[in-house]
C-alpha cells in the first residue's frame, strides 16, 4: 500500500511504524516542539501532495491535531482507537499493528465544511449514543468503525457533519454494531 499523501505523526517511533506498514513519508512534529521549519514543510507538503494528521489518540496528540488542522483546515486525518494503541500504559500511533495503522489510514478524511448539519442530537439517542446504558461504549464502535476518532456525543455528531459522513454509512455501521451486539 503506498499514501500520496505526506503523514504528519509526532515522532520518529511514529514514523518507525508506518514504515514498517506501508510505503509513505511522514513529517515529525516532534510533539509540541513545531519548529518555524516544520511548519514550512507541512506547508510545502499540503501544497503539493496533501497531508494526512496521523496523531496519538490521547490529549497531546488531539492538540497537536488541532494546531495543524487550524493552519490546514483542508488536511485529512486519519485515527486510531485508543485500544489499537495502547502497549502498557503507554499510548501511541508506535504501538498499534501494522493492519491497523493501514486501516486507520485507508479511513483517513477530510473535513467538508458545507454547513448542513445532517445528524442532529436526536439521531444520536435513537441509535443508542447518547443518554442510555452502553453509549460510550458504542460511540467508541461507531468512531472505529467510521475511522473518526471517539469522542463524547457532542464530538461525535459535529465529526460525522464536519466529516460529511452520509447517513447510508452511518446507519449501514450503527445496523452492524447492532447484529453484532445482538449475537453475543
Amino acid at each position: 500500500m503506498k499514501i500520496k499523501e505526506i503523514i504528519v505523526v509526532e515522532g520518529r517511533d511514529d514514523t518507525a511504524a508506518i514504515n514498517r506498514s506501508l510505503d509513505a513519508e511522514t513529517i515529525e512534529t516532534h510533539g509540541f516542539g513545531m519548529s518555524d521549519a516544520m511548519w514550512k514543510q507541512i506547508e510545502k507538503a499540503a501544497e503539493t501532495r496533501g497531508i494526512i494528521v496521523f496523531t496519538d489518540p490521547d490529549y497531546a496528540g488531539e492538540q497537536i491535531r488541532s494546531k495543524i488542522r487550524k493552519r490546514f483546515p483542508d488536511c485529512k486525518e486519519a485515527f486510531l482507537p485508543q485500544a489499537k494503541a495502547l502497549k502498557g500504559s503507554n499510548i501511541g500511533v508506535e504501538n498499534a499493528t501494522p493492519d491497523d495503522i493501514r486501516e486507520a489510514l485507508k479511513k483517513a478524511r477530510c473535513t467538508e465544511n458545507t454547513g448542513n448539519a445532517i445528524f442532529s442530537m436526536e439521531d444520536m439517542v435513537s441509535c443508542g449514543l447518547a443518554g442510555g446504558p452502553g453509549s460510550r461504549e458504542k460511540r467508541e464502535k461507531v468512531a472505529d468503525a467510521l475511522g473518526i476518532g471517539y469522542g463524547n456525543v457532542k464530538t461525535l455528531l459535529a465529526k460525522l457533519n464536519g466529516f460529511g459522513i452520509a447517513r447510508e454509512e452511518f446507519y449501514g455501521v450503527i445496523q452492524s454494531i447492532d447484529h453484532k451486539s445482538n449475537q453475543e
